[in-house]
C-alpha cells in the first residue's frame, strides 16, 4: 500500500446543504482536493465544496477530454477515456505515494454512476480507498417531485438514456417504476420512446433537482435542445391502493417552473478603507448570495450575513474563479466577484470576461453582468500624495507571470521617452527579487534623477504609507507587491507642506508658466 489515503466523497446533488458531515470532515481535512469538470467549467461538485475548501489545499481538476455529444468515428472515444482516467489516476497517485490524502469530491454518490469509480480500479490495490455515500441524483429528483418512487413489492430500474432505441422499448416495455439518465442529446429519443409506451402521462422531468433554478416539468413542454446534463426523467410506481383511503392513482401535474440566470457583477472595493467603496459596490454585495474572490479581498469586502456564502481561494486562480462565478450565476444566482481597486485595471473584469468568451454555454452569455468601478491603488496613491497624475499618464505592469520582460521592457523604454507619468503596479516579489532595478536602470536611462517618484504602500488600510523619494535615490527593496510606484515626468513638481512632508503635483500645461496653459 501506498503512503496516502484515497477518499471518493459523495457530495450530494447540488445543494451544499446535502453533504453528510463524514464526507464534509473528510473533506476539510484533506490536503488534495480533486474534482471532474469539462473545460472552462469548475465542475457542480467544486462549486457544491468550494464554501469548505481552505486556502492551502492543493486542488486537482480533472478536465475531460469529451463532454456532450460523443465524437462520431474514426475518433476513439473509449480509447480517449481509457487514457484519461489512466492520466488520472497517476496524477493523483503522486500526491499519494508522497504521503498526501487525496479527496475526489463526486456529485450525488461515488460509485452510482460516479466517474470516481474508474479511479477506484485503477487505484483502490494500490492505496487505502474509503468511498462515502452521498445523496444521488434519482433520490434528490423524487424528492423535488414530491411523490415515492416505489410502493412495497415493486421493480425500480435506472436506465440510460444513451441505449438505442430499441432497447429502451424493451426494457421499459411494463415498467413498474424507472429513473432515465443521461438524457441531453438522447431526450427526443426517449420522448418518442415513452410516447409509443404510453407512458408519457406518468413521466416527469426533473431538472436541477436541489439547485438554484431547479424545475418539474411536464415531459411534452421540454425543448430537447434545452435538456442540460442535470436533468432526469422519473416514471414513478403507481400509487399502492392501501397507502390511503381513496387516494388518487396517478401523479399530480407539476406547476411549471421558469428559470433564469441570474446576475454576476464584478466589483472594485477600492484601496481598502471602507469610507472609499462606492455605494453602489457595497448595494451590491449587501444582495448577493454568492461572495467570488481571492481570500484577502473577500475578507475586506465584510462584514456579511450568515446566509451568504464566501467562495475565496488563492490570488493565481483568477480563471477559474471566474468559471464557478459563471457557473453559479447560471443557476439563477446573485454572484459577487471581487477586486481591490478597481476591477478593470489588473484585477477579476479582464478574467471574467476571458471566460466568459470562451464558453459557448449560452447561458452563461445570458448572465446579467455588470461591472462596478472602485477607486484603483494608483489614484488612491496619486491623491494622498497631490496630483502626481494630473497630466498624461499611463498605467504598467511590472509582472512577468502574464507577459514576457522584454515587452515590459520595451514599454518603459518608450513610456519613459513620451515623458509620460508612470505609474508602476506589481514592482517586485520573492519570486521576481531584481526586475524592479531593472526597470529602474531603464528608466534612468531618459530621466533625470531628480524626477519625483512616489511610493504608495497599502493606502486605505490601517498599514498605510507614503513616500516621496526620487528616481536616483530610490532603492528596491523599499517596494514590494503591495506598493504602487508613480515616476513623474520632466514636469512633475514636489511642493513643502506645512506639516514638513511634500506635495507632489504635475501641472496641466507645457511652457513657461500657467498663462500658455
Amino acid at each position: 500500500m501506498g503512503k496516502g489515503r484515497l477518499y471518493g466523497l459523495g457530495v450530494g446533488p447540488g445543494d451544499p446543504e446535502l453533504i453528510t458531515l463524514k464526507s464534509l470532515r473528510y473533506l476539510r481535512a484533506a490536503p488534495v482536493v480533486a474534482y471532474y469538470a469539462a473545460r472552462d467549467k469548475p465542475g457542480n461538485a467544486l462549486t457544491t465544496v468550494q464554501p469548505h475548501l481552505r486556502p492551502e489545499q492543493i486542488r486537482v481538476p480533472l478536465i475531460y477530454p469529451v463532454t456532450g455529444r460523443k465524437p462520431e468515428p474514426p475518433y476513439d472515444y473509449e480509447g480517449a477515456m481509457r487514457d484519461f482516467y489512466d492520466a488520472s489516476a497517476e496524477r493523483l497517485a503522486e500526491h499519494l505515494e508522497a504521503g498526501r490524502d487525496v479527496a475526489v469530491v463526486s456529485e450525488g454518490d461515488p460509485l452510482f454512476y460516479g466517474s470516481f469509480m474508474y479511479l477506484h480500479d485503477r487505484l483502490a490495490e494500490r492505496y487505502e480507498t474509503e468511498v462515502v455515500p452521498g445523496v444521488c441524483s434519482v433520490l434528490a429528483s423524487a424528492a423535488v417531485l414530491g411523490t415515492p418512487l416505489v410502493y412495497r413489492d415493486q421493480r425500480f430500474q435506472v436506465i440510460a438514456a444513451t441505449l438505442p432505441e430499441e432497447a429502451l422499448i424493451e426494457r421499459l416495455d411494463g415498467v413498474e417504476a424507472a429513473a432515465i439518465m443521461k438524457l441531453g442529446s438522447n431526450f427526443d429519443k426517449v420522448r418518442r420512446v415513452l410516447a409509443r409506451l404510453g407512458l408519457l402521462e406518468r413521466a416527469r422531468y426533473v431538472e436541477r433537482a436541489t439547485m438554484e433554478g431547479e424545475q418539474v416539468r411536464a415531459i411534452a413542454d421540454i425543448d430537447p435542445e434545452s435538456v442540460p446534463y442535470f436533468s432526469m426523467i422519473l416514471i414513478p410506481g403507481e400509487r399502492w391502493p392501501g397507502s390511503s383511503a381513496g387516494a388518487p392513482t396517478a401523479v399530480p401535474a407539476p406547476e411549471r417552473a421558469t428559470s433564469k440566470p441570474g446576475r454576476l457583477a464584478v466589483i472594485g472595493l477600492g484601496p481598502g478603507a471602507a469610507e472609499l467603496m462606492a455605494p453602489a459596490v457595497r448595494e451590491e454585495l449587501n444582495r448577493a448570495q454568492d461572495i467570488v474572490g481571492y481570500t484577502t479581498y473577500v475578507e475586506l469586502a465584510g462584514p456579511f450575513r450568515p446566509d451568504q456564502r464566501l467562495l475565496d481561494s488563492d490570488n493565481r486562480q483568477e480563471l477559474e474563479r471566474a468559471r464557478l462565478a459563471f457557473e453559479l450565476a447560471a443557476q439563477g444566482r446573485h454572484v459577487v466577484v471581487v477586486s481591490s481597486g478597481d476591477p478593470g485595471v489588473f484585477a477579476m473584469a479582464a478574467a471574467v470576461f476571458e471566460a466568459l468568451e470562451q464558453s459557448q454555454d449560452p447561458v452563461w452569455h445570458a448572465v446579467d453582468l455588470a461591472i462596478l468601478p472602485g477607486i484603483s491603488a494608483a489614484q488612491a496613491a496619486a491623491a494622498r500624495a497631490g496630483a502626481p497624475l494630473g497630466h498624461d499618464f499611463c498605467v504598467i505592469s511590472l509582472s512577468d507571470n502574464l507577459k514576457p520582460w522584454s515587452i515590459i521592457e520595451h514599454r518603459l523604454r518608450q513610456a519613459a521617452q513620451a515623458d509620460l507619468v508612470m505609474a508602476l503596479y506589481n514592482p517586485r516579489s520573492k519570486a521576481r527579487p531584481d526586475q524592479f532595478a531593472q526597470a529602474l536602470a531603464v528608466l534612468r536611462e531618459t530621466r533625470a534623477s531628480e524626477t519625483p517618484v512616489v511610493l504608495g504602500r497599502d493606502i486605505g488600510r490601517p498599514d498605510e504609507s507614503l513616500t516621496v523619494t526620487t528616481l536616483g535615490a530610490i532603492r528596491p527593496e523599499q517596494v514590494d507587491m503591495r506598493t504602487v510606484v508613480i515616476v513623474g515626468s520632466s514636469l512633475t513638481r514636489r511642493l513643502a507642506r506645512q506639516d514638513g512632508g511634500e506635495w507632489v503635483y504635475t501641472p496641466r500645461w507645457y511652457g513657461e508658466s500657467s498663462a500658455s496653459k
